[in-house]
């Protein structure tokens, strides 16, 4: 299978979004509180259910070749779902382009937690 798949979760469609979670759909109840909701989404997260999937693709992959499945989970995590390390080098280019030195622009960067306007202010007064 080819590991560039859209990958997902065997219990969240990969088409839609929609979450196969038991207390969001028929066992909900005004009595469950927001934090309820969240770690019984946690929870699920961290142990797939693939033996009641809503995407049957993942779920399949997850069964028979967790490694391929978890390598790819690492792969689109890495890509996509770390933070906001991509465009950073765009930045800090564009920033080094500009005469400031790297070693400032990437402390600049770093603690305005990656907004360029924010960091070249504060560059540009200090």
């Amino acid at each position: 299978m080819n590991l560039l798949f859209k990958w997902g979760h065997p219990n969240i469609s990969s088409q839609n979004g929609a979450i196969c979670l038991d207390i969001l759909k028929d066992q909900w109840s005004p009595a469950l509180t927001l934090k309820t909701a969240l770690l019984s989404l946690q929870a699920l997260l961290s142990a797939p259910a693939p033996d009641d999937p809503q995407d049957a693709v993942v779920a399949q992959q997850y069964l028979r070749d967790k490694a391929t499945f978890v390598s790819t989970a690492r792969y689109w995590t890495e890509a996509f779902a770390k933070g906001d390390s991509t465009g950073m080098e765009e930045k800090v280019q564009k920033l080094v382009e500009m005469g400031f030195p790297e070693d400032k622009v990437r402390s600049a960067l770093k603690s305005v937690n990656g907004d360029e306007n924010l960091a070249l202010e504060k560059l540009c007064s200090g």
